[in-house]
């Protein structure tokens, strides 16, 4: 588990994060905090800097500029594999399953950073599908277990801050409810979440506070209490 943030202070502070690919200058000066325990979304359409932004929190970009704070510590500068150590895993948009791998080589893969991680028993109360899949190969998974299996990944590492990219893209409704369970069980017993979503009824079932990206900005917090009365705003800036 993260050394806790100091008193008052959010787990994670992102301030003035500006971020390119190659010479393409993506994020604008991104600010936000995530308290520690909270299910937060970035919310925006297509490119608005909502994936970039996860990239950018986990140093996954060549070049990133401002300050990301996790736990009080800065996580500017240091390399990808420093900042997972630190107890921080994003789940990406592609899952990233090895197709060479099977489920259980998939699950076993990620090294444990921290202690307090998920048990092998407790993935399969989490994820009874996996349990039954072992031996298959990793893509011969539905997209549902794939992303299963993608969460159960990191949920082993130790990792209290999960970043989750669209987690419930291009699945069936019954495991969209299974991953919106799982979402709330993981909050429940304590994890930090911040979740690109393009589902908004989704996010809006878990989350505390929406963060509208747009143009790799932040320009709004909605509390997720105001949801109802800023839902004109809301489809304005996504164009729904």
């Amino acid at each position: 588990m993260p050394e806790a943030a100091r008193p008052g202070s959010p787990l994670l502070a992102v301030r003035d994060l500006n971020g390119w690919y190659g010479e393409s200058h993506v994020l604008h000066g991104v600010s936000f905090d995530v308290a520690e325990g909270e299910v937060v979304t970035l919310l925006g359409r297509n490119g608005a800097g909502k994936t970039t932004t996860l990239l950018a929190v986990m140093g996954m970009l060549a070049r990133r500029t401002g300050s990301v704070i996790f736990a009080g510590k800065e996580l500017i500068g240091l390399p990808a594999r420093a900042i997972a150590r630190m107890g921080i895993a994003i789940v990406p948009e592609e899952r990233g399953i090895f197709a060479s791998l099977s489920v259980e080589e998939n699950l076993m893969l990620p090294p444990v950073v921290r202690p307090g991680g998920f048990s092998r028993e407790q993935i399969f109360e989490l994820f009874p599908n996996l349990r039954e899949r072992l031996a298959s190969q990793g893509t011969k998974l539905s997209g549902g277990e794939q992303q299963m299996l993608a969460i159960a990944r990191i949920l082993r590492t130790g990792a209290r801050l999960l970043l989750l990219d669209e987690p419930t893209e291009g699945l069936a409704p019954v495991i969209v409810q299974q991953i919106g369970r799982t979402i709330e069980r993981l909050k429940g017993e304590g994890f930090t979440i911040v979740l690109v979503e393009q589902n908004f009824r989704f996010a809006a079932s878990l989350a505390d506070r929406h963060y509208v990206v747009d143009q790799g900005r932040v320009v709004d917090t909605i509390p997720n209490a105001d949801l109802e009365r800023n839902m004109g705003k809301l489809h304005a800036y996504l164009g729904v």
